[in-house]
């Protein structure tokens, strides 16, 4: 039911500058593929196949490496190394990838906001951070679980981990009752509260689903916390109005947009793929 999903990706990526200065954030490789990659490939393990994407200045590379590299791929036939772009090529072909720019740095609201004339205004669409690098061990990806969540009670979803209360400040927080086992419905969302007046510590990551009417929402809400446009607050709205869901996932949440949480996905990931190295050949078909 969810086949389109938006990546605001326009953002500076100032917490690892030099290094962001003319390569955007979202291109950072964990491994060998970048943030965005991993994103794309959640999304379409979650049914999306058209992939809108919010840039800005200086983002050409998002748009160049969801593209067919006619001389790379020239020099690298019939060789070892030909394998190695198999996922990118499968995307490619899976995927419609599809651009506009926000112009200003206005806040995530903003961003989703231009995203209207990608995702139109008459279906749910998800939306995907890529710098929360999100993963699920042997079981369905975090917007895969959203998605079948979405099917049961159609409606906005955003996706929460508890986290200590020492740093609830760092994001957007959810007060709520729990109707079922990880599922809250929604009465308040505050943006980036003190520590002392959080209403929980169940903050909200990187992975919504939104029903089309919260670009409405979103045009009527004024700026708020930095003067920014503020998806939170336009969410909590919607809550008041209607209904909105937050859903603790089953899974693992990396902060990618800081360096420490960069770097813990790394060795994450590479302790994964010298795992698997290391797995007798008949284990590995086995999980095939």
């Amino acid at each position: 039911m969810i086949h389109k999903c938006l990546f605001p990706a326009a953002g500076y990526g100032t917490r690892f500058l030099p290094a962001t200065k003319a390569m955007p954030k979202e291109m950072l490789p964990v491994l060998t593929k970048p943030l965005i990659q991993y994103g794309v490939e959640e999304a379409v393990d979650a049914g999306c196949e058209i992939m809108a994407v919010v840039t800005g200045r200086g983002k050409r590379a998002i748009t160049d490496h969801f593209d067919i590299s006619y001389e790379l791929e020239h020099q690298i036939k019939g060789t070892s190394k030909e394998g190695l772009l198999a996922e990118i090529r499968g995307l490619i072909e899976k995927c419609t990838f599809t651009y506009t720019r926000q112009n200003e740095m206005k806040g995530l609201g903003d961003a989703i906001y231009k995203g209207k004339a990608l995702v139109g205004d008459t279906e749910p669409f998800a939306v995907i951070l890529a710098d929360d690098l999100c993963v699920n061990a042997g079981g369905d990806g975090i917007l895969k679980q959203m998605a079948q969540l979405y099917r049961k009670y159609k409606c906005c979803i955003v996706a929460a981990m508890e986290v200590p209360h020492e740093e609830v400040h760092k994001y957007g927080v959810i007060e709520g009752k729990e109707i079922e086992e990880g599922v809250y419905m929604v009465s308040n969302m505050v943006e980036k509260p003190d520590n002392d007046k959080a209403p929980s510590n169940l903050a909200v990551i990187g992975r919504y689903i939104l029903t089309p009417d919260i670009f409405e929402v979103i045009r009527n809400t004024k700026p708020g916390k930095n003067g920014e446009l503020q998806i939170t607050d336009a969410l909590k709205t919607q809550a008041e109005q209607g209904m909105v869901l937050a859903y603790k996932f089953k899974g693992r949440r990396f902060d990618c947009g800081s360096v420490e949480g960069f770097v813990e996905a790394t060795n994450y990931f590479y302790d994964q793929m010298k795992k698997g190295e290391s797995e007798p050949v008949s284990e590995k078909k086995k999980k095939k």
